[in-house]
């Protein structure tokens, strides 16, 4: 007699060449990842070779119940790390019936009626500053360290709280790691761009990170990873939260610091193109910071190495800074800065376009 494990775990190469597509997409939240499967022909490598789909938007909150069909284009596909073979992983733009948008527009993109987006449509705007010359010039690369925390389900508390857990090994100071590397295999399985994986300060919460990436592919790879991530927790039964500050208290909340460079930046006399970048982040810090996340007043205290959320600050090997340069960056003349003042819970495409806008677009 199969097992529920022996069915799930089945190899659908052995007795045909159908396969599974996961469609994903991103909710009304702006959150909440959404997804449901279908059965194709075969093996498909090429996005635009998926066939369409639809769902029913009054159901995740990004269409009225009377109007309620959305169309889902496929935009990027992964290699699918829970059912394995050929099966695939799909990202998608979602417009309503009666609009018409390229394949390549947007990811997870939702249109009302009238054809304007919806306020969770952030690749959409995304999109149209990558493309735009002055920023496709400078291949802006992104290395995003998405933080999150994993409580226990019953109770929303973070798991072995508390203790000493930056970098922890042991028992007594690590806990989830079986979940952790499960999901940093996911992602190299998927074809996601993840660099590393570390466990945080606080009890429970942990760190993976995504690039260098170029341009919108940051926003996508992090939005796949969260997705695997959840998905993982789910099997664990495991609760993942992005929260900037799960648990109120004296010790650190959670981010997503960003790490970010230009052409401009990565050749000789860098370091300068740096500091002007960061002096114009300065100028737009309160606008920033009305993207950066919800609850990031929680986490930006000016304690537990972050800056006050009201003040802009930026220094060398600084942690307790706005914006921190790396030393290397600064004994090379050229390199990077990472922006630290992202949320966890931040959407990578409004902060990484963002970013872009203001160093390369923004005129002040």
């Amino acid at each position: 007699m199969a097992s529920l494990t022996d069915l799930v775990n089945l190899n659908l190469s052995d007795t045909t060449e159908k396969i599974i597509a996961e469609y994903i997409w991103i909710g009304g939240s702006g959150m909440d990842l959404r997804s449901k499967a279908r059965t194709l022909s075969g093996p498909v490598t090429d996005p635009s070779k998926l066939p369409k789909w639809n769902y029913d938007g009054s159901s995740t909150g990004q269409a009225p119940g009377e109007d309620s069909e959305v169309i889902l284009y496929p935009q990027a596909i992964f290699k699918d790390p829970f059912r394995k073979g050929n099966n695939i992983l799909c990202t998608s733009i979602s417009v309503h019936p009666d609009q018409h948008m390229s394949i390549k527009t947007v990811m997870c993109d939702c249109y009302t009626p009238a054809g304007e987006p919806i306020p969770t449509n952030k690749r959409h705007n995304a999109a149209k500053i990558f493309s735009s010359p002055e920023v496709a010039s400078e291949e802006p690369w992104y290395g995003i360290e998405q933080e999150y925390t994993l409580l226990q389900k019953d109770i929303n508390w973070p798991l072995g709280w508390p203790g000493p857990y930056y970098c922890g090994i042991g028992a007594d100071k690590s806990f989830g790691r079986d979940i952790v590397d499960s999901h940093y295999k996911a992602c190299l399985y998927a074809g996601i761009n993840i660099s590393g994986i570390n466990g945080e300060v606080m009890p429970g919460q942990w760190e993976f990170q995504v690039g260098p990436s170029v341009g919108i592919s940051a926003g996508d790879q992090v939005w796949v990873a969260r997705y695997i991530l959840e998905r993982i927790t789910e099997i664990a039964g495991v609760v993942v939260s992005f929260d900037p500050k799960p648990i109120p208290g004296d010790w650190n909340g959670a981010g997503a610091h960003t790490n970010y460079s230009t052409k401009s930046m990565r050749n000789d006399g860098g370091y300068e193109i740096i500091k002007s970048a960061i002096e114009k982040l300065k100028l737009r810090h309160k606008e920033h910071i009305s993207a950066y996340g919800e609850g990031n007043e929680r986490r930006l205290t000016g304690r537990h190495e972050t800056a006050d959320i009201n003040t802009f600050s930026w220094g060398v090997a600084n942690r307790g800074a706005s914006v921190r340069v790396g030393r290397e960056t600064e004994q090379n003349g050229k390199g990077y800065f990472e922006d630290r003042r992202p949320a966890s819970n931040m959407d990578p495409y409004v902060v990484t376009s963002m970013i872009a806008e203001t160093t390369i677009i923004w005129k002040p």
